[in-house]
């Protein structure tokens, strides 16, 4: 048999993309809340726009970062009912004890959660209960910039989807805030995860996008600027990676050697020690590994054994690592 002509191609990503949007409005719909942690990246605008009149809520930091503009540029877009939480330096260290209290973890990707941290206890603020995040979209559509280069991407993310966490649910949870997320929903889970990853990753106009067919299947429901937008990780729309060099010049270079030398732990810089000493402050000594788990290289920590990286510390196993 010969090779599909490029029309009978186009027809059936057609069908695949009618029925993408249509399994997707339903997860929202059994996920619905009252609320929704709210960026203006593709992946929450795309909950937004199906998410009826909840309130969308975003999180800047003082005048740093961009998710702002977007997430503006959606809400008109979309005449959502917005609300933007502007966070100054101060108040976004002074949530860090927190964030690190409630998951018991020192991995430098704290800044990520000061951000949604912010966003959840807004919404506690305004009397809502439940709110909806964009978690997962990246895992199962490959839109972080590392799977466009993978070599064994289909492998990792098989290994990487029964493990998934996502902090928003510990921290909704102690602030008494039910989160909701729509992409990690199972019955749209199961069918997303069933399709090809060429339609995942794939060239347009001399770029390679990952989840591309997220931005084709929803052409028309928002606009191309939000679609085709590059992947901002959470801190960076936010801003709150500015808090890397506030924290960082809050540790001298003495105090770090001390604490190379005092603590058993291989400690990226001086940021990823500044948190340790407040982990060591609100959490304590890190737990020792359980029967059935294996040890954390960097802290000692014990590591689920199909885990890719230490939720205690942030150390990335081999497996976890890049493979190019």
């Amino acid at each position: 048999m010969g090779l599909k002509s490029n029309i009978c191609i186009r027809k059936d990503e057609d069908l695949l993309f009618h029925e993408l949007k249509k399994r997707f409005a339903e997860a929202v719909e059994r996920n619905r809340a009252e609320g929704i942690l709210f960026s203006g990246g593709l992946d929450s605008a795309l909950v937004a726009a199906y998410s009826g009149k909840s309130k969308a809520i975003s999180v800047g930091l003082e005048s740093y970062g961009e998710d702002r503009y977007y997430a503006e540029r959606v809400a008109k877009f979309l005449k959502l009912d917005h609300y933007h939480k502007t966070v100054k330096i101060e108040e976004a260290i002074s949530v860090i004890p927190a964030v690190i209290k409630i998951l018991k973890s020192f991995d430098p990707a704290i800044p990520n959660d000061v951000t949604a941290c912010r966003g959840l206890k807004c919404a506690k603020d305004m009397g809502i209960g439940s709110m909806m995040t964009g978690d997962g979209s990246d895992e199962i559509f490959a839109g972080y910039d590392f799977m466009l280069k993978r070599t064994d991407l289909e492998e990792y993310m098989a290994r990487m989807h029964p493990v998934m966490r996502f902090s928003s649910n510990k921290i909704g949870e102690a602030l008494g805030i039910d989160i909701k997320q729509p992409f990690l929903d199972k019955e749209f889970m199961d069918f997303s995860r069933g399709i090809d990853l060429a339609l995942k990753i794939r060239k347009e106009n001399g770029q390679t996008w990952g989840k591309w067919i997220l931005r084709n299947a929803f052409e028309g429901v928002l606009p191309q600027e939000i679609l085709w937008q590059t992947k901002r990780p959470l801190e960076y729309g936010s801003g709150m990676t500015e808090l890397r060099k506030v924290i960082e010049s809050r540790v001298s270079d003495e105090e770090f050697e001390k604490g190379k030398k005092k603590y058993p732990i291989k400690f990226w810089n001086k940021e990823h020690f500044y948190y340790y000493r407040i982990y060591r402050d609100v959490v304590g000594e890190i737990p020792a590994p359980k029967k059935e788990e294996k040890i954390c290289e960097c802290c000692g920590a014990g590591m689920d054994q199909s885990a890719f990286h230490c939720r205690v510390c942030g150390g990335v196993t081999e497996w976890g690592k890049p493979k190019n």
